[in-house]
């Protein structure tokens, strides 16, 4: 069939779309047939109501006019209602030939291919001239009347050979051309497209949040929970700055805002470093920063007694001796699930004043894949978040069995998440192979991240060595694909993810890391893994959101 550019055009006239019809039906495979063609340089408008591209014989630019055209020796008219105006459609489509050969061959598509043959004509389908007429500028070959309707295209043939002047017909790859120079580069909207989108939106609080906000203004001991995608992390920042500029009549505070995982805590402080120097909290950074800048010990990494119990006691200690201008007014602590029992009374011993000074803590519950638990000793008055505003519908629906209590979706819409069945023991190939996929499909590599819940990634481990713990973690933002591990990545999000279940299913809290881990993809999210494994970590219902079937399990 021809190529019809466009496909389905919008005529003003129906004597434009009868013509288009009657091509459309005689034209061939290698034709093509354009409507409605503009371009526009700097000696004026030119519009042609068809063009016809036939490799091996030339380019024709048609100008339609319907019931009412005749010719007397004053020239060309148009009669309608009893009125009579002057036209000339000869001139219109040589005007037209000129104008859009001329922007063709001036066009980078064109390249060096020089000149091909053009020809003109006009149509008239709902009028007959006879066999004999035709004029000095308008051979009767060149105008194709009612009764040439059946045998258009061979007519236009007959035209456009009669038309070249010694200039070579065009050939495929010229017709292609020049279908790129009249109608531009196609762009489809890509996801990406879509992503920058929902990204900016998100920049700004949601009319929840700010409620939020102003609730907190009247409330000193807090804590706000909300599933994953819900904004806790927007909010935790914004009630850091807030609690610090002051404003209304309130003086601004020390404040200290805090996470347990280095990530969440670079993710913290490149925020911040943002912000105006007076609306930055006094200290922003993990507990363990938190008690290193009163003389706290380093500790060695793999030694669990000291993270865990040694040093949440000096901690405590260390806080209880502080100068009350050391101290702070108010504290923040985002992803407060992370926060063992003893890890609360150095929080606490920090505060100027432990009985009324501020709390605001920022919670989910589900996101505790830490063997420890902990709540903070005073009471705080609990607030609900219960809208997810970062994830697609798409990605908030396949994660949604495994949220600690029902959430509505807000964050648009997005693909299907997909998932692709493998062997454990190859889910890191697999995996890397749809980082590949996604990176063809011109996702930018700084918005993709692979994340694994077993083994971490060789490229994880590489980098790590390199730059140490905190210098990778800076690679969050660096423009190349992130590779992490579902332990440190909460409160971090990336617009494609690849998520990487390269284990058994057999280890300790698996449905908060599958949770955690599916939760990191604003935009694409992509389920590597073994079906048996999957629903054992995350039960049939993700399972069969995912599109696991039988016969993958088996």
């Amino acid at each position: 069939m021809v190529r019809l550019v466009p496909e389905e055009p919008n005529f003003v006239t129906q004597s434009e779309r009868e013509v288009w019809q009657r091509l459309r039906d005689q034209l061939g495979d290698d034709d093509v047939l354009m409507a409605g063609v503009w371009v526009t340089d700097t000696d004026g408008d030119y519009e042609a109501d068809l063009v016809v591209a036939m490799p091996g014989t030339g380019i024709c630019v048609i100008e339609v006019k319907g019931a009412g055209v005749c010719h007397d020796d004053d020239g060309w008219w148009m009669e309608h209602d009893g009125e009579r105006r002057p036209v000339d459609p000869v001139a219109q489509a040589r005007k037209a030939k000129h104008g859009l050969k001329r922007h063709v061959e001036h066009q980078p598509r064109w390249g060096s291919r020089g000149h091909v043959a053009w020809g003109h004509g006009v149509i008239t389908p709902y009028t007959a001239f006879g066999p004999d007429f035709q004029l000095p500028d308008l051979p009767r070959w060149a105008l194709q009347d009612k009764n040439d309707l059946d045998t258009l295209v061979g007519r236009l043939r007959r035209n456009l050979t009669n038309l070249q002047h010694g200039q070579r017909p065009p050939d495929h790859d010229d017709v292609e051309a020049l279908v790129d120079a009249l109608t531009g580069p196609v762009t489809v909207p890509a996801m990406a497209d879509y992503s920058d989108e929902r990204a900016a939106a998100l920049d700004h609080l949601t009319d929840e949040q700010a409620m939020l906000l102003r609730v907190t203004r009247l409330l000193h001991r807090v804590e706000v929970r909300g599933g994953a995608g819900s904004g806790k992390t927007v909010l935790a920042l914004q009630q850091a700055k807030e609690l610090t500029r002051g404003g209304n009549g309130r003086p601004g505070q020390r404040v200290a805002l805090l996470c347990y995982s280095i990530g969440l805590a670079e993710f913290l402080k490149t925020q911040v470093e943002s912000w105006d120097r007076r609306h930055r909290p006094a200290f922003v950074g993990t507990y363990h920063e938190f008690g290193r800048q009163w003389g706290a010990p380093e500790g060695e990494r793999t030694d669990s007694a000291f993270w865990e119990e040694e040093l949440p006691r000096l901690m405590a200690d260390l806080a209880a001796e502080q100068p009350h201008g050391k101290k702070y007014d108010a504290i923040v602590v985002d992803e407060a699930q992370d926060f063992a029992d003893s890890w609360w009374a150095a929080v606490t011993g920090a505060l100027r004043d432990e009985e009324q000074g501020g709390l605001y803590v920022f919670s989910d519950e589900n996101q505790r894949i830490f063997g420890r638990f902990g709540r903070p000793p005073v009471p705080l008055v609990p607030l609900v978040l219960d809208h997810n505003l970062r994830n697609t519908k798409q990605i908030h629906e396949a994660f949604g069995p495994l949220a600690p209590s029902r959430m509505y979706s807000r964050g648009g819409e997005g693909p299907e998440v997909r998932f692709v069945p493998c062997a454990s023991d190859e889910a890191l190939e697999v995996a890397d192979d749809e980082v590949d996929s996604l990176l063809d499909a011109g996702w930018e590599p700084g918005h993709v991240a692979l994340v694994t819940t077993g083994k971490r990634h060789p490229v994880q481990v590489e980098r790590t060595d390199f730059h140490g713990q905190v210098g990778y973690w800076k690679t969050w933002w660096h423009d190349e694909v992130f590779y992490g591990h579902v332990l440190g990545c909460k409160g971090l999000e990336r617009r494609a993810v690849v998520l990487c279940v390269n284990e058994t299913g057999s280890q300790d809290r698996g449905r908060e890391r599958l949770y955690v881990g599916m939760s990191r993809a604003t935009d694409v999210l992509v389920v590597v893994g073994d079906p048996t494994v999957i629903e054992t970590m995350g039960g049939p219902s993700v399972a069969r959101r995912l599109g696991i079937t039988q016969e993958e399990k088996a």
